[in-house]
């Protein structure tokens, strides 16, 4: 079962939530308007550079903080090993947003990044004294991105939402099983990830179309 866990761990990672939310925006989510008004090679685009900045370049940073013996492990079980990575991970996110500010992309795209940044930013202060599911609030975030999508162009997503809270219970239960995790910490990381993402959408969509 750990073997399992461990899989589930690394397949639904919290840096890939970004990934995978631009895949559903982009190609699984049918006949929505960010399928069938972005050419196909500007959605493959899109997923590469976010891939890039949101999980390959902070994975190697943790891989060189690793191998440069910073922390002991690369798979950050210690709270405290936690909080310099997860503050370097954010920063990727928001050099990323820089960069796509005056690019010519859906803006929701840009608003899930910058959401991102501000979720592990938020979890890497909270981390000093206590200890969340980093990967909930990935899972919460998106989530939290689906149901304002859905909110902003009147798109029923009922079938992905439900496919996200099936995902958040399988990250929750492999948490659990591999001992990361008490309850409390992976519904508090849920409910943060939810929350920023909604909220930063609600905020901004007051001002401009998103």
């Amino acid at each position: 079962m750990k073997a399992a866990a461990t899989t589930l761990s690394v397949v639904l990672h919290p840096l890939l939530m970004s990934t995978y939310g631009c895949l559903m925006l982009l190609f699984l989510i049918k006949n929505s308007v960010y399928d069938f008004m972005t050419p196909f090679d500007v959605k493959w685009r899109i997923v590469l550079i976010v891939f890039m900045f949101s999980f390959l370049f902070p994975v190697l940073n943790i891989f060189i903080l690793y191998k440069l013996k910073r922390i002991p492990s690369i798979i950050l079980s210690d709270q405290r090993d936690r909080t310099y990575p997860y503050i370097v991970t954010a920063l990727f996110y928001f050099g990323l947003f820089y960069l796509l500010v005056d690019v010519n992309i859906w803006p929701v795209i840009k608003l899930f990044i910058a959401g991102g940044g501000i979720s592990i930013l938020i979890t890497a202060l909270i981390n000093l004294k206590f200890k969340i599911s980093a990967h909930m609030v990935g899972i919460g975030g998106l989530l939290g991105v689906l149901i304002s999508v859905s909110y902003l162009i009147k798109f029923d997503m009922t079938l992905f939402y439900i496919l996200v809270i099936l995902m958040g219970g399988l990250v929750g239960f492999s948490r659990l099983m591999l001992n990361e995790h008490k309850p409390s910490q992976l519904y508090f990381g849920f409910l943060l990830g939810l929350i920023v993402q909604i909220g930063l959408v609600y905020v901004i969509q007051k001002f401009t179309f998103v």
